[in-house]
Formats: C-alpha cells, sequence, structure tokens
C-alpha cells in the first residue's frame, strides 16, 4: 500500500512537471507520438492509463530483474526513470532532440545511448514500453536490444492492443492527428516469442485489454530471476 501510494505521488509531481515542459493542448508530433499527453492528459481515465503502464512495468522489473543497469528504449520524457529509485543506474535511447533534452534536464544522472553503439551485455534489464511499435524493423531491433542484455537480463515490453476498446479509448482522449503505429503489439509478441521465453503478461489498466505489459527472458536463463 505505501509503495502504490508512493508511486501515486510520483505520478502527480510528473504530471505537473510535464505540463509545465510541454504544451500538452498543442503538443509538436514528436511529443504527441510519445505518452506525454497521454501522462498529462486532463481525463483521469486517461491518464490513469498511461501511469498504470508504468506501474506495472516497475512491478516486472522489481519481481524478475537482477541488479544492474536500465536501459530505456524510446525513452520519450523518461518516466519510468522517476519509479526506479535513488541511485538506479539509468540510460535510455530517444531519437527527438526535444524529448531527449527534457529527459537530460529531468534526470541528471541519465546516460543517453545510441541502438547501434549498445554494449553488448551491460544491462540487467532492457525496457521498450510503447516504442517498439513506432519502428518498421522490430526484429532487428529486438536482436539488437537482446545483445544489450546482461546474462540473465530481462526485456519489459508494453504496447497498445489496436482493438476496438482501445480505438473508443483513443476517440474519447480526443487524441489529433495521425495514428503513428505500425504494427501491433501481439505481432511484436510473435517476434519476442521467437528469441524469448515469457515470464508474465498482462493486460492494462486493471486487466482490460487496452495495453498488454510483458517481461521476456532468453530461453537459456528463462527459470527464475
Amino acid at each position: 500500500m505505501m509503495r502504490m501510494f508512493q508511486q501515486f505521488r510520483t505520478a502527480l509531481r510528473r504530471r505537473a512537471a510535464l505540463k509545465a515542459r510541454f504544451d500538452i493542448k498543442n503538443p509538436t508530433e514528436a511529443v504527441e507520438e510519445s505518452c506525454v499527453v497521454s501522462y498529462g492528459h486532463p481525463n483521469p481515465a486517461v491518464a490513469l492509463a498511461a501511469w498504470s503502464r508504468v506501474a506495472m512495468a516497475i512491478r516486472l522489473w522489481r519481481h524478475h530483474a537482477r541488479q544492474g543497469a536500465v536501459l530505456d528504449f524510446g525513452a520519450g520524457s523518461g518516466e519510468i526513470s522517476h519509479f526506479l529509485g535513488t541511485g538506479q543506474d539509468y540510460h535510455f535511447i530517444e531519437a527527438d532532440p526535444s524529448l531527449a533534452g527534457a529527459l537530460g534536464s529531468f534526470v541528471s544522472h541519465a546516460r543517453h545511448e545510441v541502438l547501434e553503439d549498445l554494449p553488448a551485455g551491460a544491462f540487467a534489464c532492457v525496457m521498450a514500453l510503447d516504442s517498439l511499435e513506432h519502428n518498421d524493423d522490430v526484429a532487428a531491433i529486438v536482436d539488437r536490444l537482446a545483445l544489450a542484455l546482461a546474462p540473465g537480463g530481462v526485456l519489459i515490453v508494453s504496447g497498445p492492443t489496436e482493438n476496438a476498446l482501445y480505438r473508443l479509448a483513443r476517440a474519447i482522449a480526443r487524441f489529433r492527428g495521425e495514428h503513428f503505429h505500425k504494427t501491433t503489439i501481439y505481432h511484436i509478441e510473435s517476434v519476442l516469442a521467437e528469441r524469448f521465453t515469457r515470464l508474465e503478461m498482462h493486460g492494462v489498466p486493471f486487466g482490460l485489454p487496452l495495453f498488454r505489459v510483458s517481461a521476456w527472458r532468453l530461453p537459456a536463463l528463462a527459470s527464475g530471476p
């Protein structure tokens, strides 16, 4: 209960910081494509769904990942970093300069990485939260992220289901502009299943099929954290 309360306070604090940094009502394309608008959305249900993904990813990280560096792929504004705990070795990949700059100002100890230059076996956990679906060659990205995992490392992934309920939620949220997703979480999971063993998967928020959040480990070390 105390951890849940702390997460709630962190989410409220981060919502205020995002609204101060970004124009949520008139976002740039990069900000709209990220989760920033959802995190700061005036509709509480939309915001809750967004922060629920973060909370579930953190739960999976605590349960399955070993101690060590965390890499946040497609980090956006880096909200996951604020829930990892003080002193966590946090690295991120974010292509958009405005989002990467904001993340760097929010998290002074964050280290900016480039996908092609990732060191092999360096990360205890890689997170790809609502990011892989924005890319064309998911398999190539997953292979590169897998190489960056340390032995026993965990990959945590989330993405939208694109189903009727999700489309209804988007309409209620009044998200504008182009739908930026190039693939679905189901295709992403099929790519992961060819390379990893799935440890756990959940629908969020509250089991609803809006988003799927899952944890994966390479097969040779899939039996435990």
